[in-house]
């Protein structure tokens, strides 16, 4: 272990390299650091970041993390996810980054690979401590229990991912139970094939957001329009009424009504849009997150969810494509007890979501089992779950 000293030398021996010779510069040994706690469910056995540079630019130093981490899982729990958050320097633009691994499956005392593959800015006066800094942001069991400081809502995010996981795999598992190999292997090469049309698809939303509002009568963005709402029949919450502005390619400021119509308080409801233009060609949904992430939704009441976002749309060819038609639906919620949820596999077999909506990822990391094992591979992996 690297003194404190010692990892500060080495920071100044790389800024003067990256001085000298003005490319890219090895990261020395120390400069990314693992910070664990001692109850951390987690440990590293292995670490290599052999393939990590740095660059000097202007007055950053821009770190080009290209690293793997084998990690243990030390408690008596089946981990099924994990993110881990990167630093370089909490303050700087650039300077924050993180790594997600749902859909996982492993036992006390398993080890599995991590792979963080990012960029992050570092101003070049900031010399204390390591480069970079790796630490755990969350661990979701089995059980949908949770570990973690929570600072970037990964429990949330990994809890909704577990279920969307667990829906697809038992999906899976009934086509095979009714339709034998024959069956499973025909849906999972549809599901592939739509995997392909969806990235093939003509359309596509950058999302700019530029800060939000929740409140319970949110004034419309001037010259507004009115978008259509696709109700989802099973889901907690209900779209009330939505207003856009678009001018040319781009949406802004959208504002959605909802009432909740569960007999629970809602934290969070993450909202899909879907753009059109004027030849009726639909992009991917985008979604956004409540505004200021969190919201407090009581039974029975309803509130307007302003966004101070800009959605842009774009062909395939990275020419802008004016927006005709929008179209809103709910893609996930959070209640304040913690529990989330997220659309059921008859909810996404309506013809407008099939074409815009993508399979989730374990639904792809599925098909890619396909593609690699064949279907005896892809029944053993279901029978793991």
């Amino acid at each position: 272990m690297r003194s404190k000293g010692q990892t500060r030398l080495a920071a100044l021996v790389l800024m003067g390299a990256m001085g000298l010779l003005a490319q890219d510069v090895p990261l020395p040994g120390g400069a990314i650091g693992i910070n664990l706690t001692n109850d951390s469910p987690v440990s590293v056995v292995k670490m290599d970041q052999d393939q990590s540079s740095a660059t000097a630019r202007g007055a950053a130093i821009v770190l080009n993390l290209k690293m793997s981490l084998t990690l243990r899982n030390d408690t008596p729990n089946r981990i099924h996810g994990i993110m881990l958050r990167v630093v370089s320097q909490e303050a700087t633009l650039g300077g924050k980054g993180s790594v997600t691994y749902p859909s996982l499956n492993v036992g006390p005392g398993e080890v599995f690979p991590v792979r963080i593959d990012m960029q992050l800015v570092r101003p070049t006066q900031a010399t204390a401590g390591p480069m970079a800094q790796v630490d755990l942001d969350g661990v979701l069991y089995q059980d949908l229990s949770f570990y973690g400081p929570d600072r970037l809502h990964s429990k949330r995010y990994l809890t909704a991912c577990e279920l969307e996981a667990r829906r697809d795999r038992e999906y899976f598992k009934r086509v095979f139970a009714q339709g034998g190999k024959e069956g499973l292997r025909q849906q999972i090469l549809e599901s592939a094939a739509r995997q392909h049309q969806l990235d093939a698809a003509p359309l596509s939303v950058r999302v700019v957001r530029s800060g939000s509002a929740v409140t319970s009568a949110a004034l419309p963005p001037d010259h507004p329009e009115r978008f259509a709402l696709l109700q989802v029949p099973d889901a907690p919450v209900d779209l009330v009424e939505g207003w856009v502005q678009i001018v040319g390619n781009e949406a802004r400021t959208p504002r959605i009504d909802i009432y909740n119509k569960s007999g629970r308080p809602v934290k969070y409801v993450e909202l899909g849009l879907i753009l059109s233009d004027a030849s009726g060609h639909q992009s991917i949904a985008a979604t956004l997150p409540s505004p200021d992430r969190d919201i407090l939704l009581p039974a029975g009441k309803k509130a307007s969810v302003l966004q101070e976002t800009t959605l842009r749309l774009f062909s395939s060819n990275g020419q802008a494509a004016n927006v005709q038609k929008m179209t809103g639906f709910i893609s996930q919620v959070e209640f304040t007890d913690g529990k989330v949820w997220v659309p059921n596999r008859q909810n996404l077999e309506d013809p407008l979501l099939r074409q815009v909506v993508a399979p989730s990822a374990e639904e792809q990391r599925l098909s890619g089992v396909y593609l690699k094992r064949g279907i005896d591979g892809l029944i053993e992996e279901l029978k793991k779950f």
